[in-house]
């Protein structure tokens, strides 16, 4: 099969031709439709994140059909639409029985870092790491906007229910622009969010984020960003700030701009130290909540709603293959809006 290998951190994709993969008991083999190509992804081919060895075909948003099964499959068939759930979670722990996956005391790392991906013609992986396409999903007419599903707007629709957004809130998403972030104005929506701030360094990113929902944009780049998330809520504060970003320059303004109640959510980022204010979290009983990914549950009620048409994913660049590498340099330049994919 065709495949886009990743040789070492921050090296350039290098195509080749593999063998195709064959199924062990327990495992399934699909045929990959499409990928999606995220920031996390981005960051694995950028060095930021260190994978378990290389070469490696990364990539975990697909959509894809399953060819070939193992002994003793029983959750997936021959020409079952499929997705994949990111996380290798052990199933049985206190954390995976509660339905927080995420936090598995087993975790065994990741689709597209501990195996091999979806940016090639074919995916292995454990059957009960596939999620199953409800109806109303059209994976074949649309797999770059089905794949992207299970982490674009999963995570969005996680972050909604750990912050408890509200019909009363204001909510203000730093990283507005990003492939996350203008998914994450698509839910707040959704979610009837009263007021919803978008906040980036690109303005060129503001008339996308308009349409995805935002009420007011602010531009990052001019500074004075508390400052002027407290003007646009007439000096209350928002309630909750979700932050794509975060690092210190993005949660310690986010903080600052957190009215009575505040909820400041953070993905991702640095992972340096920033400041707090402990007097403000307490006169003000503000919470800072860390969110990662989603549950294999929440992944399945995205793709329910999707189904319904309660929301939808923006996938604005689409490529081939052999074209991964050109992709990921427009996505270092923060040049894409929305999210990207290879279409195989």
């Amino acid at each position: 099969m065709k495949a886009v290998l990743l040789t070492g951190p921050g090296q350039p994709f290098q195509m080749a031709t593999v063998p195709d993969p064959t199924p062990g008991p327990g495992e399934a083999v699909a045929r990959v439709l499409a990928c999606g190509s995220g920031l996390t992804i981005h960051h694995a081919r950028a060095g930021r994140l260190k994978l378990s060895h290389y070469p490696r075909i990364i990539g975990h948003e697909i959509a894809a059909e399953i060819v070939a099964v193992g002994a003793g499959v029983t959750d997936v068939k021959m020409g079952d639409g499929v997705t994949a759930y990111f996380y290798f979670n052990c199933g049985h722990c206190h954390w995976c029985r509660i339905n927080r996956e995420t936090l598995c005391e087993n975790f065994g790392g990741y689709v597209g870092r501990e195996s091999d991906g979806g940016y090639a013609e074919y995916i292995k992986l454990p059957s009960r790491s596939f999620v199953k396409f409800p109806e109303g999903i059209d994976w074949r007419k649309n797999p770059a906007e089905a794949g992207v599903i299970t982490d674009a707007l999963a995570t969005p629709l996680k972050v909604i229910r750990r912050a408890r957004v509200t019909p009363h809130d204001t909510v203000v998403v730093f990283g507005a622009g990003g492939g996350l972030g203008i998914h994450m104005l698509k839910v707040a929506r959704w979610a009837r969010a009263k007021k919803i701030i978008a906040v980036d360094t690109s303005a060129a990113k503001f008339e996308t984020a308009v349409k995805c929902g935002a009420d007011i944009t602010i531009d990052a780049s001019a500074g004075r960003v508390a400052e002027q998330l407290l003007e646009a809520t007439g000096g209350k504060g928002v309630d909750v700030a979700i932050d794509f970003v975060s690092n210190a320059s993005t949660l310690e303004p986010a903080l600052a701009s957190l009215g009575k109640g505040g909820r400041l959510v953070t993905l991702g980022g640095s992972g340096k130290p920033f400041n707090a204010d402990p007097a403000k979290l307490l006169r003000d009983e503000i919470e800072i909540i860390g969110s990662r990914y989603a549950t294999r549950q929440e992944v399945m009620d995205t793709l329910e709603l999707v189904a319904r048409g309660e929301f939808s994913a923006l996938v604005t660049d689409k490529a081939p293959l052999e074209q991964a590498e050109a992709l990921h340099q427009r996505l270092e330049k923060e040049l894409i809006i929305g999210r990207a994919a290879l279409v195989i």
